[in-house]
């Protein structure tokens, strides 16, 4: 499929995009180990980051969203890499796969793992990531019903719960944008 929009190479942007553009290559998306390039050889972003830019208030908005997401949340980080692979698998999102699988490696993922993943499996998990797969596949189906709410709550807290389900909205939105964008 055709890419829908032009990428946004860093010499053509507006103030607001270029102010965007620079929180995001110079945020902690690009602190520390890079798993995947942010920019492509244009210089422009990468994924779901060059769809942002064409509205900068809202990208902003929903960068930062990711940013909290990421780096501000009590989820650990192998929680965080199930979560979003289990959003990638559900919406085919080739790019959210691809970089999130090369995180969840350098945390320590294994292949099992990531298979498991890739067909919404969480038997291969135990315990609190088991509970985060199979809590994350419900409200990717829609809802927790009581007894799911009754356990995600229960073990993780109400404001983690709170976390995943802000997890899978901003995860399945940039699904959406990659799709809808050619990305």
């Amino acid at each position: 499929m055709a890419r829908r929009i032009r990428p946004h190479v860093p010499a053509d942007l507006t103030d607001a995009q270029r102010a965007l553009y620079e929180a995001i290559t110079g945020g902690p998306r690009a602190a520390g180990p890079q798993h995947f390039a942010l920019t492509a050889d244009d210089g422009s972003l990468r994924g779901p980051f060059d769809a942002l830019l064409l509205s900068p208030a809202v990208g902003t908005a929903l960068q930062e969203v990711g940013a909290a997401i990421r780096y501000r949340t009590d989820l650990s980080d192998r929680a965080r890499e199930l979560a979003i692979l289990l959003v990638a698998a559900r919406w085919d999102s080739a790019f959210e796969r691809e970089s999130h699988e090369a995180i969840a490696r350098a945390i320590g993922f294994t292949d099992a793992e990531l298979e498991a993943l890739r067909k919404e499996d969480p038997a291969v998990f135990s315990g609190v990531e088991e509970l985060i797969a199979r809590t994350v596949i419900a409200l990717l189906d829609g809802d927790l019903d009581d007894g799911e709410w009754d356990a995600a709550a229960s073990v993780l807290g109400e404001a983690v719960v709170f976390e995943l389900t802000s997890l899978v909205g901003y995860y399945s939105t940039l699904a959406l944008q990659l799709r809808v964008f050619r990305v």
